[in-house]
């Protein structure tokens, strides 16, 4: 593959997507209409809210494809850089690639800057890529992110919730994302409290997660059997950083003990 050379007066700049689109590499959206008859792998639901230190960002593991569950462990919560992180739903292939496209857009910036791009401008750059995978969503690959992260110049943590449009919203205390957002919002909503620790906000995400999966098919519960739980994380001053699965099912174990305490000792709960 020969480099491409630009003049002085054409320099792309630290925009990586832009240039990928100038040299052609960044294929073609589709143009006909897509056969519906085509099964598109589907990954919901994600949450962010905010805490004292920063954000806590969340998302389930199950990917389906219509009525069907075709992954079981897919992950869609990321990191964008050291102190940012994104979390995907919609159609899982195009949302995977617009999260490596935008880390590699964010690197990109911050090898040819010289200093990491704010945390407004991460936003802003994932917006525009949203608004440019427009053509695809309205074939059917929609994609609809959070993105969240620590700011280090105001010393907080700050959300953004998008459309499929590219449209950037920055939320006060907590986003949601795909099928079972109602769900998970509504908890978060009646959960949330100001300046909460880590702990209380990551078991209020699990929560979250774990009563959208009792109302919505597409979203996975915790699966004790197979190990396999949420992706969750914490975005503080200390960067970004994976809360272990072995915490994740202690948490878990404590939230069933309680829905079994409250329903008076009788077995239950939709742990699956």
């Amino acid at each position: 593959m020969v480099l491409p050379v630009f003049q002085p007066g054409d320099d792309p700049g630290p925009d990586f997507a832009s240039l990928a689109r100038r040299v052609g590499v960044v294929p073609p959206h589709p143009e006909p209409a897509v056969a519906t008859s085509i099964e598109v792998t589907h990954g919901t639901t994600c949450v962010a809210v905010r805490f004292a230190d920063g954000v806590v960002m969340a998302g389930d593991r199950r990917a389906t494809s219509g009525n069907l569950i075709s992954h079981r462990h897919i992950e869609k919560v990321f990191p964008a850089d050291r102190h940012s992180g994104v979390a995907i739903a919609g159609a899982a292939g195009p949302a995977v690639e617009m999260v490596r496209m935008f880390q590699l857009q964010l690197e990109h910036y911050e090898k040819v800057e010289g200093a990491p791009l704010s945390l407004e401008g991460k936003a802003n750059q994932l917006s525009q890529m949203v608004r440019n995978h427009l053509p695809a969503a309205m074939q059917g690959f929609v994609v609809v992110p959070i993105f969240a992260g620590f700011d280090t110049a105001r010393g907080l943590g700050r959300l953004y919730q998008y459309d499929a449009t590219g449209g950037r919203y920055e939320e006060l205390d907590f986003a949601s994302t795909g099928s079972g957002s109602l769900q998970a919002s509504t908890v978060v909503k009646l959960g949330y409290r100001p300046g909460a620790g880590r702990d209380a906000t990551v078991d209020l995400v699990l929560r979250a997660l774990f009563e959208a999966a009792d109302e919505d098919s597409a979203t996975g519960g915790p699966d004790l059997i197979r190990n396999i739980f949420p992706v969750v994380a914490t975005i503080t001053a200390e960067g970004f950083t994976r809360v272990g699965d072995e915490e994740l099912r202690s948490r878990f174990e404590s939230i069933v003990d309680g829905l079994r305490a409250d329903r008076g000792g009788v077995e239950g709960g939709g742990v699956s």
